[in-house]
């Protein structure tokens, strides 16, 4: 999920906005207009708005708090603590000998072979990040790479290639503009063009 519990918000953050919208229902009751509860409770106006309108159909009770939102896990709480026991045994356990790491990939797959359900990547990865496991990314290497001559390169050819950065010198540091006014000769070319007409 984009949010820590699915919803955007946490539970206090929940309580604190529905005690908003509840004083703003009872400033509605006693006959403030949308634009006024929305200066004296700090909040837009299309917000005072819509809360007068769910005010007016429902109540102070269309006004409390719906509980957290967002797409529930498909995997039960039972299948989630069996997923994390997976996942500590790690990747070699479940036929990726070539490295140890879980990725994204690796642990939808992992989820769609254990419990026959189907996870997208992007939600693989956020479900893993909730059981408390960070994704990682392996090192794209090619298979033909020969350690022993990258380091011979680096040694002999690395030196060479590598040139000195730029001296640091006086006046401009761009390379497009020339230097201040203040730096300038009185008598240089453009000095006319700069002083004021009278």
């Amino acid at each position: 999920m984009r949010y820590a519990d699915g919803g955007g918000l946490t539970a206090k953050a929940r309580q604190r906005r529905e005690a908003v919208r509840l004083e703003a229902a009872a400033l509605f009751g006693d006959g403030i207009k949308p634009p006024e509860v929305a200066r004296q409770l700090r909040v837009s106006c299309k917000s005072a708005y819509q809360w007068h309108q769910a005010w007016q159909q429902g109540g102070a009770t269309a006004l409390g708090s719906r509980g957290p939102h967002g797409q529930r896990c498909k995997l039960s709480v039972r299948c989630q603590e069996k997923l994390a026991a997976y996942l500590d045994q790690g990747p070699a356990a479940h036929g990726w000998d070539e490295d140890q790491v879980w990725t994204g990939a690796r642990v939808a797959t992992l989820i769609g072979r254990k419990f026959h359900v189907s996870y997208s990547v992007s939600g693989a990865t956020r479900l893993m990040r909730r059981l408390g496991f960070t994704p990682q990314v392996p090192a794209r290497r090619a298979a033909e790479r020969d350690e022993q001559a990258v380091a011979a390169w680096k040694e002999a050819t690395w030196a060479e290639v590598k040139e000195p950065g730029r001296t640091a010198t006086a006046g401009s540091a761009s390379r497009t503009k020339q230097g201040s006014p203040a730096g300038r000769r009185r008598d240089a070319p453009g000095d006319a063009a700069a002083s004021p007409r009278s």
